[in-house]
């Protein structure tokens, strides 16, 4: 099967392929150069500019745009303060709470530790040793006097 281009090879044969062959070979010759850069042709002349002098002109406009860009900042971060603070109240809630419960174990056990010295203190038996180290006697049932809160003669908070 023959492409176009064979075809047209055969109907053309002669000077035209002599022509097309020609200019290959011219082709071939200029294989070699390079090719002009892109903006190549440009140039640019560098000015060098003072513009310390120039003072900007103020537009009215930029100052009302710079504070609402402000005021819907603050009003941005207040809402997003008032969505997070219920979480964060909450979070610092649940730290509170546990160290209060492990300071209330604590204690209870402080407590405990000091009802059992106090009970070892007071008992009945240590109560006796430390009298009888200590001399202490019971007076005799004669000298027991028993004093009179009706006389008016105690300081009581009774009733009179």
């Amino acid at each position: 099967m023959a492409s176009l281009a064979t075809v047209c090879n055969r109907i053309l044969s002669g000077s035209r392929l002599e022509m097309v062959s020609h200019t290959r070979v011219e082709a071939d010759a200029d294989a070699w150069t390079l090719r002009a850069l892109p903006n190549e042709d440009v140039y640019l002349f560098v000015k060098e500019m003072n513009n310390s002098r120039v003072v900007r002109e103020a537009n009215p406009h930029e100052r009302h745009a710079a504070w609402k860009m402000v005021a819907s900042g603050g009003a941005v971060a207040a809402l997003l303060i008032a969505v997070l603070f219920p979480s964060a109240y909450s979070l610092l809630s649940g730290y509170k709470l546990e160290t209060l419960r492990t300071e209330q174990m604590t204690l209870v056990r402080e407590k405990a530790k000091l009802e059992l010295e106090e009970a070892a203190l007071l008992n009945p038996a240590r109560l006796e040793e430390l009298a009888r180290i200590q001399q202490f006697v019971d007076p005799p049932a004669a000298r027991v006097i028993y004093l009179d809160p009706k006389a008016g003669s105690l300081a009581l908070n009774a009733k009179k």
